[in-house]
């Protein structure tokens, strides 16, 4: 076990997806999982279709989002569920492991430490949670904040993690940095997912709109659309 905490290190030299990270540090075969905020099911599928025997339950708070995912037909081992992390509809003790990928910074700051406790009393007793964290910093965070700044709500996620820690309601296994690439095709492929996502109301003027656009080209150019994402996972085990 490791017992001190990071929110940024100075350095990050690990590139990959994340797919590469959770497969290594978990054992997920013949294993009940619970991802919470799902979004697109883009890594619920990741998981589904690796390795044997996953039963999957792919919770999104997003009704939009949800409708969507609930016309997925080709993934028999998931059951997808309209549900929030603070009240997870769930018996205790029924997963092995829980996931949350980039979302728990988007649970309201007051519901944070109830949401671990809910985590915490779904976990099979020694069950682990996955729970992956965007670092504020790079050229993706710099063009987001123009419209959304998370970095007050993603210290708070790191903040109530730290707690749940301190306080022995969960053992840290481990925390793990590394950057991860996404792609945009164009600035209307990065419009229709991030200022368009429905789980956020964003509401640009046509002027910020403008703004935002300027600096996401700006940032293609140089990278051509490829842009790295610093990451943060503290993985946990119920004791």
């Amino acid at each position: 076990m490791i017992e001190l905490m990071k929110l940024n290190p100075e350095v990050i030299d690990k590139t990959c997806p994340e797919a590469e990270v959770f497969e290594s540090v978990l054992s997920l075969d013949k294993q009940n999982i619970l991802e919470l905020g799902c979004g697109d099911a883009f890594i619920t599928r990741l998981l589904a279709m690796t390795g044997e025997g996953r039963t999957i339950t792919a919770a999104e708070v997003d009704v939009i989002q949800h409708e969507k995912n609930l016309l997925i037909d080709d993934l028999s081992n998931v059951d997808f569920i309209l549900s929030g992390s603070e009240k997870i509809p769930s018996d205790d003790n029924s997963f092995d492991v829980v996931f949350m990928f980039k979302s728990f910074h988007h649970v309201p700051k007051e519901l944070m430490e109830q949401a671990l406790y809910e985590v915490k009393r779904v976990l099979k007793p020694g069950g682990h949670v996955y729970i992956s964290e965007p670092i504020f910093a790079g050229e993706f965070n710099e063009i987001l904040r123009l419209f959304h700044d998370e970095e007050e709500v993603r210290q708070a996620a790191f903040d109530t993690i730290k707690k749940v820690v301190d306080d022995k309601t969960f053992l840290l296994v481990d925390e793990l940095f590394f950057n991860t690439p996404v792609v945009f095709d164009h600035f209307a492929h990065y419009a229709e997912k991030v200022i368009g996502a429905t789980h956020s109301d964003h509401q640009l003027s046509d002027e910020l709109y403008a703004r935002v656009k300027q600096k996401f080209e700006q940032a293609y150019a140089k990278n051509e659309g490829n842009f790295i994402i610093p990451v943060r996972v503290d993985l946990l085990q119920k004791n």
